[in-house]
């Protein structure tokens, strides 16, 4: 495991995507040019997604077990309805957004609002849109390294065509109205069939319902090892994804199926510290609200509202808000039951 010491801050700096430099991609799928899809934006923060433009930017490549992304679409724009073959999770930074199942939208529908929490089981078509009154931004989680590639609805590959977009086979887009060529060599993705379509998992509103964390419903982990002592009493650990974990005093989750990792809520009152650790498996930080500083050896770097951070495995650290309002974090970490945080004597202040 890494030294804190030997962890440069500009080694760290590299680990963290802030909000403000996100790089988005608005042709990363076959319906971006369909009216009332065209103004989405997608990104690939860690691993490489499932966009089907080979453009794309990947923020950071380096496997984790899992990929996190994000969506940000103004009022009104929709993502076409597909389906996935791993896990995929969202959890709502901005906006008020409409989650539908169905070919069309039609099986089953929720709202999440600020905060809430949506995994959608893989082999069911999902689709959704910003109903908010402003611009919306989600996060994603997809599970493994390589989550393959979304099947469509029939109608998205119909609507593609009407504006210059054909996908082929190897997942790669091509852009007809740009001049590109579709290749004599490589295979069109043909459209979903009927018979694919009737083998997919069909949801209604309420079984939908049932794959949604709500945050007003958030129930905090009080034995949870993070918060025990009555120095660190000020943070408050709510499982969202994720087993019974008795070795770190968590109950099992409100969305307790197996994805391949675990998500946590970890709020922080003014000046709550967490204590000096360590762990043995992948951790993201997304920061949900207020700021966060994150303590290694001799450095520091200050975390704000949309920054990502992937932190080194087997770094010793300390998360703390330097601030006068509360912060709010959700926190991937890898596996179905994560080990607890491994305690540091070391004193970082």
């Amino acid at each position: 495991m890494p030294a804190a010491s030997q962890v440069t801050r500009k080694q760290m700096r590299a680990r963290l995507v802030r909000y403000g430099e996100l790089v988005p991609c608005r042709t990363a799928f076959i319906d971006t040019r369909t009216p009332g899809s065209e103004s989405k934006e997608n990104f690939t923060i860690i691993g490489p997604g499932v966009a089907e433009n080979p453009d794309q930017h990947v923020h950071i490549r380096e496997p984790h077990g899992f990929n996190i992304g994000a969506a940000r679409q103004p009022p009104g724009c929709v993502n076409s309805q597909h389906s996935h073959e791993t896990a995929e999770v969202f959890w709502i930074h901005s906006g008020r957004w409409r989650f539908m199942t169905g070919e069309h939208g039609e099986d089953g529908e929720v709202v999440l609002e600020r905060g809430d929490t949506i995994s959608i089981p893989i082999h069911v078509f999902r689709g959704f849109e910003n109903i908010g009154s402003g611009e919306g931004f989600m996060f994603a989680a997809l599970g493994g390294d390589d989550p393959g590639r979304v099947t469509w609805a029939p109608y998205v590959f119909d609507d593609a065509r009407k504006y210059g977009l054909v996908l082929l086979e190897s997942g790669r887009l091509i852009d007809t109205d740009a001049g590109e060529a579709v290749p004599d060599d490589e295979p069109v993705m043909p459209a979903t069939t009927a018979e694919q379509v009737a083998k997919l998992t069909r949801l209604d509103s309420a079984a939908l319902e049932s794959c949604v964390a709500r945050h007003s419903d958030a129930k905090s982990a009080a034995g949870s090892v993070m918060s025990a002592s009555a120095e660190h009493s000020h943070i408050r650990e709510f499982p969202v994804i994720g087993e019974r974990n008795d070795s770190e005093g968590v109950p099992k989750a409100p969305l307790s199926w197996r994805h391949g990792f675990q998500l946590r809520q970890l709020a922080f009152e003014p000046g709550a510290s967490t204590p000096v650790h360590s762990r043995v498996e992948e951790e993201v930080w997304t920061i949900h609200e207020g700021r966060l500083r994150v303590h290694w050896g001799e450095h520091a770097l200050d975390l704000g509202p949309g920054d990502v951070l992937t932190v080194p495995i087997g770094l010793s650290r300390r998360f703390e808000n330097p601030g006068s309002e509360p912060a709010v974090a959700f926190v991937v970490r890898g596996g179905n039951a994560p080990f607890p945080p491994q305690w540091s004597p070391s004193n970082m202040g």
